[in-house]
């Protein structure tokens, strides 16, 4: 077996982003390709003259970040996760996948994922196996929309969600991709969840998901984000997506939420927890707790209200 060089190549103006994108998510190496000051560099050791035209030829006008991973990952989530991250920070992009046949990129994450227990009432469970369980099982087939479960981003949300959920909440659920979260919701009692996504790939994936697990009634998808597709108010809020977009989206979130209601925000790499959390307690809402997981954090937020009367009963 080969390493898989996942390619993604994006404008110049966007080149940090995807930088900061692709070195939160690999396990293995990085090589970022970028030559718009290729003759300043050369110009400081040698003469340009020296450097090979196939190295003048170089775009200056974009960049191209190679993820390099070994063959024991899974690649093909590794690049959806990719994908959704840039997505969700709106960065234009191209992406290429070497060392391996384009068919199984597109279907290579089947090898990797298996039915698994999550959490005290959860089991997500993928389309092609039959697994016999007393617990909730989500039925997933996520195709090319981030969202199996695997990663640690959605399994502290996961995990979460089987803590909180009570039955009969109302849940929205910001960058949906898969639909797993909403439908984990569902499946463990809410009344009503849904899903917002700026890819209608991802929307038209959630809504298979939600009919194949017999909650399409109670979910409801739509392309857009947050700004103009959220109403009313929600006893629980998931944003599984990335630090920059939690920080922009915080704001709006106490407007939305119940009183005692829950935020939940994940996808946030470890290096900037504490920008998030900052920019989560400038919003006017309370970190509960951070939970961690192989260099990933997730923040379960609410109203300061309910803490200050814990507080103070606790001073009693």
């Amino acid at each position: 077996m080969e390493w898989t060089d996942i390619k993604t190549t994006v404008p110049a103006a966007y080149a940090e982003t995807a930088q900061d994108i692709a070195t939160g998510i690999s396990g293995g190496g990085i090589y970022i390709e970028d030559y718009r000051d290729l003759e300043a560099q050369v110009a400081a050791i040698a003469h340009v003259d020296l450097i090979e035209q196939e190295l003048l030829d170089k775009s200056r006008d974009e960049v191209t970040v190679h993820l390099y991973i070994a063959p024991e990952e899974n690649f093909a989530e590794i690049a959806e996760l990719m994908q959704s991250r840039l997505q969700r920070a709106e960065v234009p992009y191209q992406m290429a996948c070497e060392g391996v046949r384009q068919e199984d990129w597109e279907s290579g994450w089947k090898a990797y994922y298996h039915a698994m227990d999550i959490g005290a009432r959860l089991a997500v469970v993928p389309s092609w196996e039959t697994y016999e369980t007393d617990r909730a099982v989500i039925t997933l087939d996520p195709g090319m929309a981030f969202g199996t479960g695997t990663h640690e981003t959605t399994a502290l949300c996961l995990e979460t969600l089987d803590a909180i959920i009570a039955g009969g909440e109302r849940v929205l659920d910001i960058g949906t991709g898969s639909g797993i979260l909403a439908i984990a919701a569902l499946k463990l009692g809410a009344a009503k969840a849904e899903g917002v996504d700026i890819d209608p790939m991802c929307v038209r994936t959630a809504g298979e998901n939600a009919a194949r697990n017999g909650v399409e009634d109670a979910f409801t998808v739509l392309v857009g984000d947050l700004s103009d597709k959220a109403s009313g108010i929600y006893d629980v809020i998931c944003a599984n997506i990335v630090a920059s977009a939690i920080r922009g989206l915080a704001p709006s979130v106490p407007a939305l939420l119940a009183e005692d209601g829950v935020f939940i925000a994940s996808g946030i790499i470890d290096t900037r927890r504490d920008e998030v959390i900052g920019a989560v307690r400038a919003a006017g809402l309370a970190v509960r707790e951070v939970k961690e997981k192989n260099g990933w954090v997730a923040l379960v937020c609410g109203h300061p209200r309910g803490e200050e009367e814990a507080a103070h009963a606790e001073r009693l």
